[in-house]
């Protein structure tokens, strides 16, 4: 047996020495799916993905969604993700990026989507979640919610809640809390 790992590091200093000594990193499962989930990505055209600290770090990776209808029209929304290198057997950790006002996204960028927490499965995929994350603009939900003063005027005035986002959006006060344009 200790002959069989000799033979094994004899062949992997070879590698290297072939290579110009570099050492080869070796991508962890995690890495692979994500590269595959990536490669096999099909996002709406409002939705654009982005590498900050470039294409050698998968891991980390920006996405913008621009929703073409509901409360949200004509806003740019960035959420940042981290994947662990246990991916897909752990969600990705996804934060808005962008102070928003929303009944299921936090004042300080925390995303409530189910398939992020409790439902997650190793099936679901980097699609998914991104399609999840606009459907949240889309139809927001006001009966799960992290802002939940948001949420109550989404379920008792829905026309106040439209202001309200508009006023975010553009860029003003909602309460007492300041909004940054996003439009």
């Amino acid at each position: 047996m200790i002959r069989l790992f000799k033979v094994k590091e004899k062949q992997r200093e070879l590698a290297e020495s072939a290579n110009g000594g570099a050492p080869i990193k070796k991508q962890s499962a995690g890495e692979l799916r994500l590269h595959k989930d990536i490669s096999e990505l099909n996002l709406p055209k409002s939705c654009i993905i982005s590498f900050p600290n470039g294409k050698d770090d998968l891991m980390n990776f920006e996405v913008s969604i621009r929703p073409d209808e509901g409360y949200y029209l004509g806003g740019n929304f960035s959420f940042s993700f981290h994947v662990s290198t246990i991916y897909p057997h752990e969600a990705p950790k996804v934060k808005c990026k962008t102070k928003l006002y929303h009944p299921n996204i936090d004042l300080e960028g925390n995303v409530c989507l189910n398939i992020l927490r409790e439902d997650w499965k190793p099936v679901l995929n980097i699609n998914t979640i991104i399609y999840g994350l606009y459907h949240l603009f889309t139809e927001p939900n006001y009966e799960d919610p992290l802002n939940h003063d948001a949420a109550a005027v989404l379920r008792d005035n829905p026309k106040m809640f439209e202001a309200n986002v508009r006023r975010a959006m553009a860029g003003g006060y909602v309460g007492q809390t300041f909004f940054t344009r996003c439009m």
